[in-house]
């Protein structure tokens, strides 16, 4: 038996109510990052939240996560605090991380949110570490790393599958196949599939319709089933697609790699209209409601907060609170 999260994904009220806060998170991030107030940009999520939901409705408090630079949405779905989030975006000191980690570093260790990572597929290595530790620990935690189609031919997720499968570890590897590394087509650059990769290492892999909520979170009870009985990894491909760019970035440099048609024809596949299908009209409101004020209170929080004092720049830099001698340069 799995053990539903506390941020109430066991309903299907609770898992509509997560794609929209998470929908909606990433809409007031990009207005955020158009006023300034988030600098450098994001990684849009946007279109693929049926993945984060659909897995972490699948998982439990004592279950951990890796995430990539395209990780807001995992980070919500395993119950992080939007506010500290967005004031983490922001870069202040009310941030999951004290505005240190920034879009994609976040973390929260007490949920089980072992950090977003800019590398791509360094979640692997850390959530096959996580797996081994709660084995070695006698805990029935399990391990979800999830990456992009773009780590498919990175060698630490091909080396992570190898020990995860050799030693039968608790970890189940989400590739959100959105199409696309960056601008680069995953036809033109990945040899074989994803499933394939997978199934080279004798872990069992499905490929699921990642704009589903519904069938993300079947396949992954039944991972997460697996995992928790000691047979190890599996191995899903969840097919999605971000109606955004790859970076906030993109429209400045009007970059032109997919057709305006493409696009719709995978909007005409939007989870949450979906979701909301299985609600009634009236309750889809209400729950839009309390997230619109959710969200609200988590701009107030985050533009609330102040930004790191510079003068602590090196703190939290070094183990246990090191810091270089006097007179050397970091």
């Amino acid at each position: 038996m799995t053990v539903s999260h506390v941020v109430g994904l066991e309903s299907p009220e609770g898992r509509y109510r997560m794609l929209r806060l998470i929908r909606g998170f990433e809409e007031l991030a990009l207005r955020l990052v158009r006023s300034g107030a988030i600098t450098g940009g994001i990684h849009p999520y946007i279109g693929q939240e049926a993945v984060a939901v659909g897995v972490c409705a699948a998982l439990g408090p004592q279950d951990r996560i890796t995430s990539t630079h395209r990780g807001h949405g995992h980070v919500l779905a395993k119950g992080a605090d939007p506010r500290r989030l967005l004031a983490e975006l922001t870069g202040r000191v009310g941030g999951l991380n004290l505005g240190r980690g920034g879009s994609m570093h976040a973390a929260d260790l007490s949920l089980g949110i072992l950090g977003a990572n800019g590398i791509v597929g360094a979640g692997a290595p850390i959530a096959v570490g996580a797996a081994w530790a709660a084995r070695q620990a006698g805990e029935d935690g399990v391990a979800v790393c999830f990456f992009g189609d773009g780590a498919l031919n990175q060698g630490v997720l091909l080396e992570s599958l190898n020990l995860a499968a050799m030693w039968r570890l608790p970890v189940l590897f989400v590739c959100e196949n959105n199409g696309y590394a960056t601008t680069l087509p995953a036809a033109t650059a990945v040899a074989g599939s994803a499933v394939g990769r997978a199934a080279a290492f004798g872990i069992p892999a499905v490929e699921v319709d990642g704009m589903d909520t519904e069938a993300v979170r079947a396949a992954s009870d039944l991972a997460v089933h697996r995992a928790r009985a000691g047979e190890g990894p599996t191995f899903l491909e969840c097919r999605t697609y971000r109606f955004e760019g790859h970076h906030t970035m993109e429209r400045r440099m009007k970059l032109r790699y997919r057709t305006a048609e493409e696009i719709e024809d995978w909007r005409a596949r939007d989870p949450l209209p979906r979701a909301a299908a299985t609600l009634g009209a009236g309750r889809t409101e209400q729950l839009d409601a309390e997230v619109e004020r959710e969200l609200a209170e988590a701009e107030e929080f985050a533009l609330a907060s102040v930004h790191p004092d510079p003068a602590g720049a090196l703190d939290h830099l070094y183990a246990d609170g090191y810091r270089p001698r006097a007179g050397v340069v970091a």
